[in-house]
């Protein structure tokens, strides 16, 4: 078992960055110590473990990507993880209208200790998809699953996938032609790392390892490349199968989101 300090360190240092090749339309900017995500359904704010500033200075900071995305009409999310500094960070996005989403952890573990082969329940099978017609079915059944409107998810896996086809891979879970799950696993470049995202599954079908299915299937397909370690930013629902599986808990995140007033 990794010490957490060491996968901390080596999340901070290789998660922290520069995403893996943009989308088309989708674009990365610099401000000061802050990478700034353009194009997407909604902005996206990432920052270092300490942002360097403090006091005025980082309200400066912070207001200026509130005020970036108000000038054009669209929300942001400011990405923030419980041990970023300073400590008043999130009180100072909260003062400029911020408003916190769920908290998750971020878990990370062992690819290779994670690559069995997938248990499923009868009936259910696992693809690997790549059309477009697939990505629209997966958003389908999130928004069933988050009893809201999740097209944009179809329109965002289909531009990964045109943009980089090598650096994402999108898995389904099927029964009788329909999607009852859907996962996605994204690979990093010159990192030791590739991250689990998605998971969602049709209350019906919880329950019966479908999740933990998939992130077997993630798992060989990064063991296959090289990956060392497997990155998830975790649900509650989600934590306790995951550090059953042997994931280590490093850390929490919490989305920030400023929305233009209706």
């Amino acid at each position: 078992m990794t010490d957490i300090d060491d996968l901390l360190t080596a999340y901070d240092d290789q998660m922290r960055g520069e995403p893996p090749t943009p989308p088309k339309g989708v674009r990365y900017e610099q401000d000061g110590p802050l990478l700034r995500i353009v194009g997407q359904f909604r902005g996206f704010i990432s920052c270092p473990r300490d942002v360097g500033l403090r006091g005025s200075d980082l309200d400066g900071l912070i207001r200026r990507q509130r005020d970036y995305f108000a000038a054009r009409g669209e929300a942001v999310e400011w990405k923030t993880r419980g041990h970023d500094r300073p400590a008043d960070l999130v009180d100072r996005l909260r003062a400029a209208g911020f408003v916190p989403e769920e908290q998750e952890t971020v878990m990370i573990g062992r690819a290779d200790e994670m690559a069995g082969a997938p248990v499923l329940p009868d009936g259910v099978r696992l693809r690997q998809v790549t059309t477009d017609a697939d990505m629209h079915r997966i958003a389908a059944m999130e928004s069933i699953v988050w009893g809201q409107n999740q097209s944009w998810l179809a329109d965002d896996l289909i531009a990964r996938i045109s943009a980089a086809p090598a650096e994402i891979a999108v898995m389904v879970a099927e029964a009788d032609g329909e999607v009852v799950s859907a996962a996605w696993l994204v690979f990093r470049a010159g990192t030791e790392f590739a991250s689990l995202w998605g998971g969602s599954t049709l209350p019906a079908w919880r329950g019966q390892g479908i999740y933990r299915a998939l992130v077997a299937a993630r798992a060989r397909l990064a063991t296959a490349r090289g990956v060392t370690y497997l990155q998830v930013d975790a649900s509650d629902a989600s934590a306790p199968i995951l550090r059953a599986l042997g994931f280590q808990a490093v850390t929490t995140t919490t989305p920030f989101v400023w929305s233009p007033t209706p």
